[in-house]
């Protein structure tokens, strides 16, 4: 999407001014508050414009208008910059809050997960690490009936798992054993970090003339590596969405409390990513219905070759998602640092004792 320059300062300034005040931004604020250089009048039509590619809404036919999550997706891949922590005190607080008996992993990852939430008044999450080499032993798709399949994902710790995918039209048996047979010339040995673009489309072309297939196989699949490994999720400020306006139903924020409690529903959203960027879920991008109104950004922290974990926040998507992104990166490089350092001390201390004996 192409947006003039002065399209993009009028989508900034609502984004700020929201994120801000909770209220819906009109054209005269905008035109005091911003020195955009151009009359309220003007801003009104950009804004019209901007309504009409969807990236605003307006809320109440008297009222401003507020960010959409598409307006938010869009500000979050062409506008933002890339952030550093606000200021020295900061990045101290990153620093020093987790560096506390950091030979426990347990206590790091509380302390991690409180100093996050601590830092962005928001709920936050942290996986221990766990190693991301468990491999696939078979893939199997069964016929079930004329609109749906069922998936088997069987791994090499025999750990096996079952899923019913929906399918446009019935699979003949011939052709499901062909599928059958080219999906797991392609996954047969792979781990998670084995599912590269090259893999997918692979598997793309063994499911070709079954795509619907492709998408909540790989989303199983990576599942199944996730539920395979024994994930300890620590979690810090589930009350902090109480504090939000976007949450003053009670009824709501109820919900969303209850979906954090549940492990599985942590999974989900912690999600089967490995390590790589920082992963910016918006609104209705959430799979969870309950996580329909709030943003989800997480990243990864890895631990030697092939240990990671997982690290975010959540909150509602009126955030001021480039000041979070850098607090989150910030804190998992810290957390990457410590946990690295402690390897490399007791591979040290291993090595001197072999010398000893």
């Amino acid at each position: 999407m192409q947006l003039n320059d002065r399209k993009v300062r009028i989508l900034q300034a609502i984004i700020k001014d929201y994120i801000d005040t909770a209220e819906p931004v009109g054209s005269r604020t905008i035109a005091k508050k911003y020195n955009l250089g151009v009359s309220s009048a003007t801003i009104r039509n950009e804004m019209s414009d901007l309504e009409e590619m969807g990236l605003i809404v307006q809320p109440h036919a008297s009222s401003g208008r507020v960010p959409s999550d598409k307006g938010y997706r869009f500000y979050v891949d062409s506008i933002m910059q890339n952030m550093e922590l606000m200021d020295d005190d900061t990045q101290n607080i990153v620093k020093n809050m987790v560096n506390k008996n950091i030979n426990q992993i347990e206590y790091l990852m509380d302390e991690t997960a409180k100093a996050l939430s601590a830092l962005t008044n928001y709920t936050t999450f942290i996986s221990e690490p766990v190693i991301r080499k468990t491999r696939l032993k078979q893939v199997r798709l069964l016929p079930l009936d004329d609109i749906s399949v069922m998936l088997i994902v069987a791994t090499g710790e025999n750990h096996i798992k079952h899923y019913v995918i929906p399918v446009q039209e019935v699979i003949s048996d011939d052709e499901m054993i062909k599928i059958n047979e080219d999906i797991n010339a392609v996954l047969k040995g792979k781990t998670r970090d084995d599912m590269t673009d090259e893999v997918i489309r692979s598997l793309s072309l063994a499911t070709r003339n079954h795509q619907e297939l492709l998408k909540p196989m790989l989303k199983d699949i990576r599942k199944t590596i996730v539920s395979a490994e024994s994930v300890q999720i620590h979690l810090s400020g589930e009350n902090n969405i109480f504090d939000f306006p976007e949450f003053s139903d009670i009824d709501k924020a109820r919900m969303l409390f209850n979906t954090l409690e549940e492990r599985e529903s942590l999974l989900n959203i912690i999600g089967d990513g490995g390590y790589g960027e920082t992963d910016v879920s918006i609104g209705e991008e959430n799979e969870l219905e309950e996580m329909k109104d709030c943003s989800v950004i997480k990243t990864s922290y890895k631990v030697g070759d092939d240990v990671y974990g997982t690290i975010g926040i959540i909150g509602p998507t009126r955030m001021d998602y480039g000041q979070v992104i850098a607090v989150l990166n910030g804190m998992a490089k810290n957390i990457e640092n410590i946990m690295n350092s402690n390897k490399r001390r007791s591979k040290a201390i291993e090595r001197k004792d072999k010398l000893n004996e």
